[in-house]
This record gives structure tokens, sequence and C-alpha cells, in this order.
């Protein structure tokens, strides 16, 4: 004997969340690096394109577009050696989405591509692109 009514057969799942949000899985055509940023680095450079052309930008009003010139531009200072922007960068691109985590706390997905995509094996893997910069600025050398 238990306690409370029985389940009802094949029961609703109660915490799903409606305010989810489903994304394409496909990168976005982005924009082009604004000039009068005066962005120096190639990093910061890298940063715009990788976050440009994100699946998140699908989404995106002109205000997120504004708030990815200014973290670019913090970006461009970071690698300019200013480490105290290391915190704001990582609490600006949380806010996208920019990792596992961040996605899940965001509710965020991915839309299921049926596509079939090639296997594994026959993509060679791409090379490791490490900033020499930045690896210097972070390990103090």
């Amino acid at each position: 004997m238990t306690r409370g009514p029985a389940p009802k057969e094949n029961a609703i799942r109660r915490n799903l969340h409606p305010g989810a949000q489903s994304l394409p899985a496909t990168t976005q055509p982005g924009r082009e690096l604004p000039k009068a940023l005066g962005i120096s680095t190639g990093g910061a450079r890298r940063f715009w394109k990788t976050w440009s052309t994100a699946p998140q930008t699908a989404a995106w009003t002109e205000t997120d577009w504004s708030e990815l010139e200014l973290t670019t531009k913090l970006v461009d200072g970071l690698y300019l050696g200013d480490l105290k922007l290391a915190g704001e960068i990582r609490q600006r691109v949380a806010k996208w989405g920019a990792t596992v985590e961040d996605r899940a706390r965001l509710r965020m997905t991915f839309d299921k591509t049926t596509e079939t995509e090639p296997a594994a094996s026959s993509v060679p893997a791409p090379e490791v692109d490490m900033d020499e910069e930045l690896y210097k600025l972070l390990n103090g050398s």
C-alpha cells in the first residue's frame, strides 16, 4: 500500500521547460568584424569569427551583436596582456552558451540534423592551432 493517488498511466513528464531554446545545429553566416573596433590581435579576430558564425547567433538581435563587439574588444585587451579581463570575458560568453554546462543552464539545445554525417574515421582530425601569444601570456613566459 502506498500513500497518495496512483500515478497516471503514461504519466506526462512535469519538468519539461516550455521556454527551452532550440537552435539550428549549423554555423550561421555571421558578420564582418567592424574596422572601427580597432582590433589588433589575431586571437580577438578568431574570437569574433567563432562567435559571429556560432549557431547561437540565429536568435541574436542588434543588442546581442553590440555585446559581441564589446566582448571582442575585451578579448583584444586580454591578448595584449591585461589578464584581469579574463573573468569578465568568461561571464559574458557564458550568457551566450559557450560551454555544454552553460547551454544546459540556459536550456539551450541544437536541432538534430537528419542528414547523414560522414564517419569519424573518414574525416581528418583538425590540426590544433595553439595561440603562442596567449600561451606565453598565461604561463608568464
